[in-house]
């Protein structure tokens, strides 16, 4: 107040001086009274409480996001894994079969067969008839 008591001239464009003081005053109280209210410290905590839920919603919703990428992951890893064991597998079938198909040719069957005294027929096998009938 003494301020505004000592600020007061008269002129003949006083009155305007004072208004403007007193518009700026009020914009001022508004100001900071609106700020009181914004940032009560009662309202920020229940709209916090308030809001639990969602705050909940949305760390389940991390949880299962950050699960997800893991576990994709892993899916990943052992489809690899698979792959290359198949190959592997793959690889060894046709080798053996390979071997298989070698050893079963007549020249390869006779040279194993020969250490056992077993020999190749050089003339047709005899036909056996019943002679009961």
């Amino acid at each position: 107040m003494k301020e505004e008591a000592q600020h007061t001239e008269v002129d003949p464009g006083g009155q305007d001086k004072e208004k403007k003081r007193a518009v700026k005053a009020a914009a001022r109280d508004t100001a900071e009274a609106s700020a009181r209210i914004r940032w009560r410290p009662g309202s920020s905590y229940q709209w916090i409480m308030k809001n639990i839920p969602f705050f909940l919603f949305l760390a389940a919703l991390a949880v299962v996001y950050i699960y997800n990428g893991h576990y994709a992951d892993k899916i990943v890893r052992d489809i690899n894994r698979t792959n290359k064991e198949l190959k592997e597998l793959q690889y060894e079938y046709k080798t053996l079969k390979s071997e298989v198909m070698f050893r079963s040719k007549q020249s390869e069957l006779a040279r194993a067969v020969e250490p056992f005294g077993l020999k190749e027929l050089t003339q047709p096998p005899l036909v056996l008839v019943d002679s009961i009938k």
